[in-house]
């Protein structure tokens, strides 16, 4: 199932080209919160909506989707989890040594939505990235147990200044993270590990792998993660990103595209950008050139 949110309808199933707004039997809107946490049997409840006589349909291309999940409880990223990133990045140690760090979930924002760039001095690149979604509360999983409360599956884009600052603030400037363009259901993705994911900046495919390339999987991760910190349904893990990320800039079109899931696409605007106030510029891992233009 592909759960999506409608800006000003709420909770919507996305049924082919067209979205199907779902309430429950006495008309009041799904909350997302409360399917995430329901499990099975709010799904359930969703896909019964869905065939109720009288229920809502509208084309895709007629409604505005908002990010799936507007405020996660927490974002969680892995950095450096593909070989060929470290090294185009000229890193000599990867997640395994570096563990993960967390983004602010205020620098989240949809599909259509814009990337701010804050500084006209400071490089900003992309990163396309798989985002796992869970949806239950657990600590401490075995890997073998972690994909058990994994809810659904995301594209995200892990917006990032370059430079020797933490990687918490580089990364969760407003508007840093897009997500989208809705949420897959874990039966409906299958094996996370498996996917194809790809990411252009206007038109140009920069990115390009597959999850398999993952220095740690996504049940290796989440196990990972549960052990630092209980998850909690809603909480965001971002898998990290494969080689080829570039800068951006004002007027540039960036679309990440993941097997079985969809294609999240943003545009870039450097309007209202200041002088950085901090002076991380010439410190910190080392991008790679930017691509031609």
């Amino acid at each position: 199932m592909r759960l999506a949110q409608v800006d000003g309808a709420g909770l919507a199933v996305v049924d082919g080209d067209e979205v199907v707004l779902v309430a429950e039997a006495d008309g009041r809107p799904f909350r997302l919160s409360d399917v995430l946490a329901g499990g099975e049997p709010a799904l359930a409840a969703v896909a019964e909506a869905v065939g109720r006589p009288g229920s809502s349909r509208v084309g895709l291309t007629r409604v505005r989707l908002r990010a799936p999940l507007e405020r996660p409880g927490k974002i969680v990223a892995a950095p450096v989890n593909y070989v060929n990133h470290m090294v185009e990045m000229s890193e000599v140690i990867d997640i395994r040594s570096l563990g993960v760090f967390l983004k602010a979930p205020t620098s989240v924002t949809g599909p259509g939505g814009v990337v701010r760039l804050p500084y006209t001095d400071r490089r900003v690149d992309q990163e396309g990235e798989l985002a796992v979604v869970i949806g239950q509360t657990a600590h401490d999983l075995p890997p073998e147990e972690a994909l058990s409360v994994v809810f659904g599956y995301t594209c995200l884009l892990d917006i990032t200044m370059r430079g020797g600052e933490d990687r918490s603030l580089r990364k969760s400037f407003d508007t840093f993270t897009p997500l989208g363009p809705w949420l897959v259901t874990a039966d409906e993705v299958g094996d996370p590990e498996r996917l194809d994911l790809t990411c252009s900046v206007n038109g140009t495919v920069r990115q390009a792998a597959n999850t398999r390339e993952l220095i740690w999987g996504v049940a290796r991760l989440v196990s990972y993660v549960s052990s630092a910190m209980t998850l909690e349904p809603g909480d965001v893990i971002a898998t990290g990103t494969p080689q080829g990320v570039g800068p951006l800039a004002h007027g540039d079109t960036v679309e990440v595209t993941i097997e079985r899931i969809g294609s999240l696409s943003v545009s870039v605007s450097a309007a209202g950008a200041v002088t950085c106030p901090t002076a991380g510029a010439n410190r910190g891992p080392v991008p790679p050139p930017p691509p031609d233009r």
